[in-house]
């Protein structure tokens, strides 16, 4: 009996978790001819990050083509591509080695394109910089608020980065630019990213594509990958296996 793909990722992660850091490339792909819009990779990560309204780090876009009666829609899960040349990064003003936000070469995160919430000054210059759509600024607001009383899960703190962020009026992150960061918190405690674990379909795989014996590497180099807006030289790390060519239904 074949293993599940979680189980065979989690084996991946565990190894590469002992490799030294210069050494992983944490990378995602999905093969969108899998996935059914559910919408649960979403929910998961609003879950996970304690998400507040209007603001989600793994969104399903649905779109639609043909004319009828010959039509069919198809579903792009579009998280932070967490890119090796970050436009967000250049426009930030808030630069340096300990800047607001960055390309990580080192530690659990290598790779990954985190913000610093401390740092950041809520300026907005990196929303529009970025061509994925993959950043939101926090308004600071609630989804019960205008009710008698804020629910308790959206008080709760978030694990971020490794730290605790209670959702209080005027306490980071509130304020500050946000988006997916493959969850380093679960990373770090060894555990896939919310929304690969929670997908009913097994579309993400995640994991060390510097490993050939990892499953998302095997995936990549057995399949024809694309990645989002080729041409602009951005070099994600996300990538997809899909029917139709990307740039010319989703850009």
């Amino acid at each position: 009996m074949e293993k599940d793909i979680l189980i065979v990722m989690q084996e991946d992660l565990e190894r590469a978790l002992k490799k030294p850091a210069e050494e992983r490339r944490w990378a995602m792909l999905l093969d969108l001819r899998k996935c059914v819009g559910c919408h649960a990779c979403t929910i998961a990560c609003v879950s996970e990050n304690k998400l507040p309204p209007k603001l989600t780090y793994r969104p399903v876009f649905e779109y639609e083509q043909g004319k009828y009666p010959k039509v069919n829609r198809s579903y792009l899960p579009k998280p932070c591509m967490q890119c090796d040349k970050p436009p967000c990064v250049a426009a930030c003003p808030v630069k340096g080695p300990d800047g607001a936000t960055w390309k990580e070469t080192k530690g659990i995160g290598n790779g990954i394109v985190p913000v610093n919430y401390a740092k950041c000054i809520g300026c907005g210059n990196c929303v529009p910089a970025c061509p994925y759509q993959a950043r939101t600024m926090d308004d600071g607001s609630f989804h019960t608020a205008g009710t008698p009383q804020l629910q308790v899960y959206e008080t709760l703190p978030a694990f971020e980065y490794g730290k605790k962020w209670p959702r209080k009026e005027n306490t980071l992150p509130i304020g500050k630019a946000r988006k997916c960061h493959f969850c380093i918190h679960r990373l770090a405690n060894g555990m896939l990213p919310q929304c690969i674990t929670t997908c009913i379909g097994r579309v993400g795989y995640f994991g060390d594509e510097s490993d050939p014996k990892s499953l998302i590497a095997q995936v990549k180099k057995g399949n024809k990958i694309q990645i989002l807006k080729k041409k602009l030289g951005t070099a994600p790390r996300v990538y997809y296996i899909a029917n139709e060519k990307l740039e010319v239904i989703y850009g």
